[in-house]
């Protein structure tokens, strides 16, 4: 029985868009060749912030976001970053009595902007915040915690099989994989996302689901 459902944050909540169109500008590069550069390294198997090093060899990706931020350039979220399906499923979701909460790979203040936009959820975390990140293990036994239940009474939401949906399976999470974003619509049809309990299109597909459960 699923009693709580978590989500992953960019390309499941979020749109990336801004936050690596923020980066290309700030390296002066073309933002189609950094987002192609994403998508490459990504499919590979590798940290998406090999795209920055390979723009820039030997950056300090900290301290440049640090630099940014100084400059009134830093991260930040807002209502045009959700996905319009976002504020109406997770809505539903609780309605349902479901325990609806957020962690993702983020930053402290991404952490702070996600909850700045009053999400109609339960509790928000990121691995910034909880000094862990995805594939980890324990990042996903924070997200339990989180949670409050049982981790077989878990789902986690993500379009990233081998961060979310192989990671959380492991952690005896039940799992469903969203095709959304260039991941996502990548690793559809792979084994990978076949791991998945759910294979969903849309936040709204995933409300529908387990409305029917």
């Amino acid at each position: 029985m699923i009693r709580a459902v978590a989500f992953d944050v960019g390309e499941t909540l979020i749109s990336d868009e801004r936050g690596w169109g923020g980066w290309a500008d700030w390296l002066g590069v073309n933002r189609h060749t950094l987002s192609a550069l994403v998508g490459a390294v990504v499919a590979q198997g590798r940290d998406n912030a090999d795209a920055l090093r390979l723009l820039s060899p030997g950056i300090d990706i900290e301290a440049e976001r640090a630099a940014m931020e100084r400059a009134g350039r830093g991260e930040r979220l807002d209502e045009a970053d959700l996905y319009p399906d976002v504020r109406p499923a997770l809505a539903a979701l609780r309605e349902t009595g479901l325990r609806v909460i957020v962690a993702g790979n983020q930053t402290k203040r991404a952490g702070e902007s996600l909850r700045s936009l009053d999400l109609p959820v339960d509790a928000v975390a990121t691995s910034g915040e909880w000094g862990v990140a995805k594939p980890e293990p324990g990042f996903f036994a924070r997200t339990v915690d989180l949670a409050g239940v049982a981790a077989r009474e878990v789902m986690y939401v993500g379009d990233h099989p081998q961060n979310d949906v192989l990671p959380a399976h492991a952690a005896g999470l039940r799992t469903a994989h969203l095709r959304r974003g260039p991941l996502g619509h990548l690793w559809a049809d792979s084994a990978d996302a076949q791991v998945a309990d759910w294979r969903i299109g849309s936040l709204t597909e995933l409300v529908d689901l387990l409305r029917a459960k």
